[in-house]
């Protein structure tokens, strides 16, 4: 069942992330599903952390882009989406390559959203698992 209410699709949440922090570190959208949201990290330069690992807030800045453009996408026209909390367990450390998260709504409801991602290697094995909580704000 499609639960988007509002349009969706890669060139246009690639066009909204423009010049934005998703943009900066090489998140690349590639699939939107009938209730997911795909999209991928780079592990380079921008995303590693000292010791040559995916650093582990990159994880999270891609699943709170992920969970972020889900709930706004799926609450009505007018209503907009912010961030109450997050959270990220690592599982497996990434030092080249690409990341990909894919979200799913664990909860939609009328004033909160709950969004699980799960992000992977390119071997498919899981990297990370997060889950967002979202406020959904009525129209003013």
């Amino acid at each position: 069942m499609r639960i988007w209410k509002k349009p969706i699709s890669v060139e246009a949440l690639t066009a909204f992330a423009k010049d934005t922090a998703t943009s900066h570190l090489g998140i690349e959208f590639l699939e939107v599903g009938d209730d997911t949201i795909t999209a991928r990290v780079p592990v380079d330069a921008r995303t590693r952390q000292p010791y040559g690992l995916l650093h582990g807030g990159v994880s999270v800045v891609l699943a709170e882009t992920l969970g972020s453009n889900g709930a706004y996408c799926a609450c009505p026209e007018g209503y907009s989406a912010v961030g109450l909390d997050i959270n990220a367990n690592h599982l497996r450390s990434a030092t080249s390559g690409w990341v990909t998260g894919t979200a799913r709504a664990v909860h939609i409801g009328r004033t909160t959203h709950v969004w699980q991602i799960d992000m992977r290697n390119e071997a498919g094995d899981l990297t990370c698992v997060s889950r967002i909580t979202m406020a959904i704000l009525a129209p003013r």
